[in-house]
């Protein structure tokens, strides 16, 4: 049986502009009314909420007193993976549901981790530079050398997270002739094959890329400590959450050369200031900065929609799907 909404059932989608105009949102399968912002300000939630029965929000945060305030709101469909932008708390101590997409990303992500991989491996940015500014007409032979090109056959890949998409990459690795190791859980104890203690992952690995959610625990997993260790100084790449690499810390083993580069598709802040630390690494050639886009392919950005309204529907059926915390 459906959930008791009103009928038409209130939906408000916060940050439809997150999804690009091609995208298209299915109707939902019920009677409803569907308010779209293209964005929402963190003091304007509050406000467009309270009457809703149904929020969708990307990455608009759905803080404990917006929640407080939507006397009618039932369901928080999060149109992406990460949840870490709604007070899950507060919403279950209302009854009210939070779901989320997950494994719809499973080709653009690893495909974007493997073109920075790329990039970064074979210093492709350093020698376009290189190029453009001359280098090759004052070469004395046909080519020139002047940046390190690494091949990936042969290479070691430490993977942090063996969810769908650190699966995902580790096909991919395999397919490229690369030796492929899952890091173990940050101070857990040693753990089984085909883990390996989440030190010795980065004391082997040339390539290190990184795919877990961002909470207490994981915050800052890698810091000053963690790339003192890195022996073979990899290169490192996220394309999971901002936070999971301490980026004061990233700066110094960019310029020190402990680590021979980084491949980031994410901030602690997004869209990050002027004076944010990965804002202050680009003139580096060894350092690539997207600006959030690993997911969005157009066919990732189709299939997230989609999974989005199927949630929807599910949860006015009665058969809620992709609970957080459920």
């Amino acid at each position: 049986m459906p959930p008791e909404l009103s009928s038409p059932a209130e939906i408000v989608f916060l940050d439809r502009e997150s999804l690009s105009p091609e995208t298209r949102l299915r109707a939902p399968d019920f009677p409803h009314r569907l308010t779209v912002h293209d964005r929402s300000a963190p003091g304007e939630v509050a406000e467009r909420i309270a009457d809703a029965d149904i929020v969708i929000t990307n990455k608009v945060p759905v803080r404990a007193d917006a929640i407080a305030g939507a006397r009618r709101l039932r369901l928080i469909a999060v149109c992406a993976t990460g949840t870490d932008m709604v007070d899950v708390a507060a919403a279950a101590a209302r009854g009210i549901v939070v779901s989320n997409v997950r494994n719809y990303a499973t080709d653009t992500v690893p495909e974007h981790v493997f073109a920075l991989i790329f990039a970064l491996r074979r210093n492709i940015l350093a020698y376009r530079d290189s190029v453009r500014a001359g280098r090759w007409q004052t070469a004395s032979q046909f080519c020139f050398l002047d940046h390190p090109i690494g091949d990936l056959a042969g290479a070691t890949i430490g993977i942090v997270g063996r969810g769908s998409l650190g699966n995902a990459v580790a096909d991919i690795a395999r397919a490229f002739r690369i030796e492929v190791i899952f890091a173990g859980r940050k101070g857990g104890p040693a753990p089984d094959a085909p883990y390996v203690p989440f030190a010795d992952m980065l004391r082997r690995s040339d390539i290190i890329t990184l795919h877990l959610p961002l909470k207490p625990e994981t915050r800052n997993l890698i810091g000053a400590a963690e790339f003192a260790l890195m022996a073979r100084h990899p290169i490192l790449i996220n394309a999971s959450r901002g936070g999971l690499v301490d980026e004061l810390a990233l700066g110094d083993a960019l310029r020190s050369g402990q680590i021979s580069g980084a491949g980031f598709d994410v901030a602690t802040a997004e869209p990050p200031p002027a004076d944010h630390p990965l804002m202050g690494l680009l003139d580096l050639p060894n350092f690539i900065l997207t600006p959030h886009v690993a997911w969005a392919s157009s066919g990732g950005q189709q299939a997230l929609a989609d999974q989005l309204v199927d949630n929807i529907d599910a949860f006015w059926r009665g058969s809620p799907r992709n609970v957080v915390g459920g």
